[in-house]
């Protein structure tokens, strides 16, 4: 197969001993000190692609709130059950994911270009860490193709136009905001960057996400978050279920609609659905 990727320079980076408890050094420009949000779900998902700071957050939100470790990696079966359903039953081969965040199992293009091969698809993060391990992200050995782009949310038109080089923005798209729409916070109108995101694709045109709950749990979780944004440089906020219904504005929604992620048509292998998880999930068609 003719390799998809782009050209992409490599660079080899020095050794840091400074701190043994991370034997990979951090790349040029990046502060292992400043707690990152893709840096602590790598580490909840059993990653190694973190540093101290990250550890130490990750554990904090975890004291106060066990069940997160649970609430990520059903986040993340989610993300492959709804991709698998837009690529295998709706007839999408372009997807857009916003916050990919840092490589692991089942990546979006894995779980798209397994059931439909010429599935392209565009990765989008605003860490630079992310970037460093953009190899793994577009390693694809399809007849697809796979792209990474560093930008931010919060600017979703210079998005949509990097975007429209590598897919058929006139033809429908998967838009992915899993586990991202809790970094940006009410006063930056995250409902009003979801809009214009849809604005920007086809009728057709699938949104798929994911949002922690803030009603849920909610004394444990109210800890965990607080305790997070008191250590990072960059805070969250968790929703209710009404508000992260608003994100969902515009869009048809497939059954079984708006509910904890994890009981979102759930596969084998994951939680309980009798069991709570402060995460939500959907999946909406734009009509």
């Amino acid at each position: 197969m003719a390799d998809s990727r782009p050209d992409r320079k490599q660079t080899s980076l020095p050794a840091d001993p400074a701190d043994p408890t991370d034997p990979a050094p951090a790349p040029a420009g990046i502060d292992k000190s400043t707690v990152h949000i893709a840096r602590v779900y790598n580490y909840w998902l059993g990653g190694k692609d973190n540093f101290a700071a990250d550890r130490a957050a990750a554990e904090q939100v975890i004291a106060a709130y066990p069940a997160v470790l649970a609430s990520v990696r059903a986040q993340r079966a989610f993300l492959g059950r709804a991709v698998h359903f837009l690529a295998a039953e709706a007839g999408i081969t372009q997807f857009l994911d916003i916050g990919t965040g840092l490589p692991s199992a089942d990546n979006t293009h894995e779980v798209a270009q397994r059931a439909a091969p010429r599935s392209r698809i565009v990765y989008v993060d605003n860490d630079p860490i992310v970037r460093t391990h953009a190899d793994a992200l577009l390693t694809s050995g399809s007849r697809g193709s796979v792209t990474y782009v560093q930008a931010d949310l919060r600017n979703p038109e210079p998005i949509l136009r990097v975007a429209a080089a590598s897919l058929s923005i006139g033809k429908p798209v998967g838009l992915l905001l899993a586990g991202v729409l809790h970094c940006i916070p009410d006063s930056e109108d995250p409902a009003g960057i979801v809009r214009r995101l849809l604005a920007g694709l086809a009728p057709g045109s699938y949104l798929v996400l994911a949002h922690p709950a803030s009603d849920i749990h909610t004394e444990q979780i109210g800890v965990a978050a607080t305790r997070f944004n008191e250590l990072a440089a960059q805070g969250v906020t968790l929703r209710g279920r009404d508000a992260v219904q608003r994100f969902l504005d515009g869009v048809d929604l497939v059954e079984p609609g708006l509910v904890q992620l994890h009981r979102w048509r759930p596969g084998p292998g994951g939680p309980e659905p009798g069991h709570d998880l402060a995460n939500y999930g959907a999946v909406g068609r734009k009509p």
